[in-house]
Formats: C-alpha cells, sequence, structure tokens
C-alpha cells in the first residue's frame, strides 16, 4: 500500500510566514521546522487562505524532511510542506503511527534530494498493526497554548553555567570490564538519550541531572531520569542548591546547552574546565536571576509535553 492511497496529498505554494502577521489568539501556522509540531506562530485569520482542519497530517519537503506532525489543532500551511488529509476514518493513535511510517523514510531524502512528489510514493504496510489502537494517547494540554507564552530572547540573561552547576565527570569502563545488567551506561553518542548499552555496576550516578558529551558527539545534551554509569566521555551536570531541577526546567536548559555544541568538536573538545567556564543566555526574573518558573511553564505549553 502506498501513501496515497491512505491520504489525499495537497501541497500549499505560495504561502509564506513573512507575509503573515502574528496573533496569539489567531491559527497556528505550521512551516517546514521540527520543533512545536511544525508550528511557528498563530497569525491573523484571512479570507481566501486555505485553513487546514484539525486532525491532518503536515509533512517538510525542506528543511527537517519529512518529519511529519498530527495537526490537532486548524492550521494554515507553508510553501513546501505537504498537507495529507485521510481518506477515510482513522483514530488519533493511527495517523500518530503514519507519522512515525513517514518519518522512518526520512533517510532516504536530503536538501539535495527533497521529497516533494514522491512523498506519494512512500510504501505502507497493508493493515495497522493491533497494538497502535491500544496505545494511551491523552489530550494535550490545552490550558496554556504554546504560542501563549512569549519567547523573547531579546531579554534573556548570560550566566556561567558554574553559576548553575556541580559538575563532575564520567568514568573511564572498558568493554572488558562491562557486564550485562539493567544500569544505563552512557557513551558520547547522539541518539538513544546517551544511553549505549545496560550494565552491571555497584556504583552509578542519581538521576534528575543532565549529562553533555565532551567527547565523541561532542554537546549533545539529555536530561537523565535514571540512574546511570557515565562513561569519561561525559560530563554530569546537578543543579546547584538555589534551584530545584524537573525534567521541564532540564529540557529547556538542554535545548540551549546544545545550541552552543556549534563552538566545539573533535578538534576543540568541550572538556569539563571549558564548559564550566562556558556563558550560556537564559530567561531571566525582574532580580536578573534565572527565571525556571518560566522555562518550567514554557515546557509545558509545548504540543506533546505530557510525553516527557
Amino acid at each position: 500500500m502506498k501513501l496515497d492511497d491512505l491520504f489525499e496529498i495537497e501541497y500549499p505554494k505560495t504561502l509564506v510566514f513573512a507575509d503573515m502577521i502574528p496573533d496569539k489568539n489567531g491559527i497556528n501556522f505550521v512551516s517546514s521546522q521540527d520543533k512545536n509540531n511544525g508550528v511557528v506562530a498563530k497569525v491573523e485569520e484571512y479570507e481566501g487562505v486555505k485553513k487546514y482542519p484539525a486532525g491532518v497530517i503536515t509533512v517538510p519537503l525542506k528543511g527537517s524532511v519529512l518529519m511529519a506532525h498530527l495537526q490537532p489543532e486548524p492550521c494554515y500551511v507553508a510553501h513546501q510542506t505537504a498537507v495529507l488529509i485521510p481518506k477515510k476514518t482513522m483514530t488519533k493513535q493511527e495517523k500518530l503511527y503514519y507519522c512515525l511510517c513517514i518519518q522512518k523514510n526520512a533517510y532516504r531524502f536530503n536538501y539535495g534530494r527533497q521529497a516533494d512528489k514522491t512523498l506519494r510514493s512512500i510504501e505502507l504496510a497493508n493493515e495497522v498493526p493491533e497494538w497502535v489502537n491500544k496505545m494511551n494517547i491523552t489530550p494535550i494540554d490545552t490550558e496554556i497554548g504554546f504560542n501563549d507564552i512569549s519567547l523573547d530572547t531579546g531579554t534573556w540573561k548570560e550566566f556561567s553555567m558554574e553559576y548553575l552547576f556541580d559538575f563532575s565527570k564520567g568514568i573511564r569502563l572498558t568493554k572488558a570490564d562491562m557486564i550485562p545488567g539493567q544500569l544505563n551506561f552512557l557513551g558520547a553518542i547522539r541518539d538513544n538519550n546517551g544511553v549505549r548499552e545496560k550494565i552491571d555496576a555497584d556504583y552509578y550516578w542519581e538521576p534528575n541531572c543532565i549529562t553533555v558529551n565532551y567527547n565523541g558527539s561532542v554537546g549533545e545534551a539529555y536530561y537523565q531520569s535514571e540512574p546511570f554509569w557515565a562513561s569519561d566521555d561525559v560530563n554530569v551536570l546537578y543543579a546547584k542548591d538555589f534551584w530545584k531541577m524537573n525534567k521541564y526546567i532540564a529540557m529547556f536548559i538542554v535545548t540551549i546547552i546544545k545550541a552552543n555544541k556549534y563552538r566545539f568538536g573533535y578538534g576543540r573538545k568541550w572538556t569539563l574546565e571549558k564548559m564550566e567556564k562556558t556563558i550560556i543566555k537564559l530567561p531571566a526574573g525582574k532580580d536578573g536571576s534565572p527565571d525556571f518558573e518560566y522555562m518550567e511553564r514554557y515546557i509545558k505549553s509545548l504540543p506533546y509535553s505530557d510525553k516527557i
């Protein structure tokens, strides 16, 4: 079965975000970005501009190619983003399943070979697996829409990472000394939350912290919610006593840390000493201190934040 057996596929041609007027009470504008479910902002409603209903799937054809998103609200869709309209009734679980199927084909395309019209030829299984509709998917928390919280980085303040965190360095553990088990072993990799394998060990780092690769995939950062062993290519960051970390604040800061990784690489390791002195910008309160409450609220306001 091919994608166009299940969906009508439309290709909006001319809609550009720069031509729209922002309106926090308006309509979602979806582009080719992969964050925020593809939504750039809410914009004013326009006569004569096609507005897609909630429940369509949007698929970027450039930029974050094939990062498919199920849209929970009506939306406008930018050019070079395909819109998939189910030909038959589908559950939310089924739509999310097809989003994952589409994303698994992303490796076939890139900036030099965009999906464009070939999107419709993606092959899918003839039937949706039984487990799909057994998934427990709760509605998105709509008490605060993510666009109701502004992200004005012009008001942010600079903080050294050593002001925010207590640091420790991972410990080398050779393959020969590893015993298979249930404890997460973190390596300097760029996926799977840094977990390279599972080991058995009496010593481990406590969770509720951030880990950052200083070697290998330099600058990849992750929030750790379970006990783990960190390899010597990983730095471990715990919150200073004046603030309390949780997964939402951590995810905000992780994004900021990863945005600074371009400054380092194989030729310039992000060592513990350099990391301590690194300056990052964060939202700040009126007293100039980091506004951790804002960071938590912002992450909670994002689509699917309840899945973190």
